[in-house]
């Protein structure tokens, strides 16, 4: 499975960010997607996951201002951020979990960078 992400860049505190990624390969019809982050000198936190069948799961410091949502029949899964705060200043990086015959297995992708300025 190769996951691509894209949309990361700069943004003023208070705008509005959308991150966009896409599956492709050996994708089970039962998986999970997600969008992990990782900022400078902290531990990698998931944001946000959406399953197959479409529930929602965010980290507290997003809710109410981050919505996940993904497109199965293109396997893509996109990050709307909005009220863009310092803090969400990260390597994003999305995810896909395939949950097949009992076995669950995790992909990354390459990480897409999102500056904000204060």
């Amino acid at each position: 499975v190769q996951l691509q992400a894209s949309g990361g860049g700069l943004v003023q505190a208070g705008g509005s960010l959308r991150l966009s990624c896409a599956a492709s390969g050996s994708i089970s019809r039962i998986n999970d997607m997600g969008w992990y982050r990782q900022a400078q000198g902290k531990q990698r936190e998931s944001v946000a996951t959406i399953t197959s069948g479409g529930y929602t799961n965010y980290a507290d410091s997003v809710k109410g201002r981050f919505t996940i949502s993904r497109d199965n029949d293109k396997n893509t899964v996109a990050l709307q951020m909005n009220s863009v705060k310092p803090e969400d200043a990260a390597v994003y990086y999305c995810t896909l979990t395939n949950h097949r015959y009992g076995v669950n297995k995790s992909y990354w992708g390459q990480g897409t960078l999102v500056t904000v300025s204060s």
